[in-house]
């Protein structure tokens, strides 16, 4: 089982969206640019909502099948561990094994001895096509990759072989997350945590390395552009060298994660990406949920209310909700408006706040990343927010349709508008 050169990760928490993901994919495909949709949802997102893996796939199956789409999609099993992979074996096809919590934990002399010598042909001066001066590779430097990746490496391919015997050679696709951490990898370290992760027999087909600078929830990148783009390349010419060095799978590919949003780097990216005839795997999952909200607030009515009282709940609990999500958000709590100020606010007031348009003086940073955590809240309400996507499910579709196209496909793939 393969995955296409171009993919993007279409999550949706609440299950109702498949649909109008689907108009977003087709849309493209009418204008030339193939991209495979993979279905994504962590078993967080599950416990929280209150689904299942099994959910995921019917809604997959049902979303292609109504569109009459005729290419490949997958569903993921995002962000999974040992303690977690065993639910999605069955519905699953794509498996993403987040081994960040690993990183940097202590592994045996003879381990880091073993990580050590399986990398020791390429000390001296190593010289990657495409990237100008060599790196110069020691012992030692290899010794402190090991220390800080080599458990991280090992529980991977004790995830992967755990799924291989359940689901068999061939059967699944497999991607490897180190971006839910604190420090981003080098180039460098990359190339060798790609050698590493060979030699445990993993063919995994997409990597998730962590970038430089912030990639927070639904906003833009926090960074220098320009510093990002440089690294990027740098990635995507080691991952090509890595293919060869290692003899992994030819269609490897990077795979940005939380990279809703991030604008200002889909101009670079989609660049670098036709210089070296790169492929790429994008997540967009929580927009999904902001556009849903979105849409009601844009009906009025019950939905505009449902979508006040989203609001006011989650500034009551602002702190509860950012919890798991310390890493990847930043909120200045002093720049949300108050409840109060908000339940006055009419349709397009709301909609100005919450709609990443940067362009737009209303737009508000800190509202949208508390929002984009709070979709506990909408899971908590239960029949009244699922009821109020159903009855607006035209407003609500036609904005998830047009986030992924417009804001996503288009700057990432084609670079001008196919409307």
């Amino acid at each position: 089982m393969q995955l296409e050169k171009y993919s993007i990760g279409m999550g949706d928490r609440f299950g109702r969206e498949g649909a109008a993901q689907m108009q977003a994919i087709l849309a493209a495909k009418h204008h030339g640019i193939d991209i495979t949709p993979v279905w994504n949802k962590s078993n967080r997102e599950h416990s929280i909502v209150g689904t299942t893996p099994g959910d995921v796939r019917l809604e997959a199956d049902n979303a292609v099948q109504a569109s009459g789409w005729t290419g490949s999609y997958r569903v993921d099993a995002d962000h999974i561990g040992m303690a977690t992979v065993d639910k999605f074996i069955a519905a699953s096809d794509f498996f993403t094994l987040d081994v960040a919590d690993f990183i940097g934990r202590s592994v045996s002399d003879a381990e880091l001895d073993a990580f050590r010598q399986s990398l020791s042909a390429f000390i001296g001066a190593l010289t990657i096509p495409g990237i100008a001066a060599p790196f110069s590779v020691t012992d030692d430097l290899i010794r402190a990759i090991g220390t800080q990746y080599c458990a991280a490496i090992q529980e991977a391919g004790k995830i992967y072989r755990h799924i291989l015997g359940a689901k068999g050679e061939g059967a699944f696709i497999v991607e490897v997350s180190l971006d839910e951490t604190d420090k981003p990898q080098s180039p460098l370290e990359l190339f060798f945590i790609m050698g590493a992760l060979a030699s445990e027999g993993i063919p995994m087909q997409t990597i998730a390395p962590k970038f430089v600078g912030e990639f927070h929830k639904g906003v833009d990148y926090i960074g220098d552009p320009d510093v990002f783009a440089r690294e990027f390349e740098a990635h995507v010419l080691v991952v090509a060298h890595a293919i060869r060095t290692f003899r992994l799978p030819a269609n490897l590919k990077l795979s940005v994660h939380s990279g809703s949003d991030k604008f200002s780097l889909y101009p670079a990216m989609r660049v670098i990406l036709a210089k070296h005839d790169a492929g790429i795997h994008v997540k967009t999952a929580g927009t999904t949920w902001l556009e849903e909200l979105i849409g009601l607030a844009a009906a009025g009515s019950d939905g505009l209310e449902v979508a006040k009282d989203i609001y006011a709940q989650a500034y009551a609990r602002l702190d509860e909700l950012c919890k798991p999500y310390a890493t990847v958000v930043s909120i200045d709590a002093s720049k949300l408006p108050l409840p109060s100020v908000v339940n006055a606010w009419t349709s397009q007031e709301y909609v100005n706040a919450l709609r990443h348009d940067q362009s737009c003086v209303a737009y508000n940073v800190y509202l949208r990343q508390m929002l984009h955590v709070a979709f506990r809240i909408a899971a908590e309400m239960g029949d009244r927010y699922t009821s109020a996507l159903d009855r607006h499910a035209k407003i609500v579709g036609a904005n998830v349709t047009e986030n992924i196209l417009k804001r996503h496909i288009e700057p990432m793939f084609i670079g001008s508008s196919i409307s």
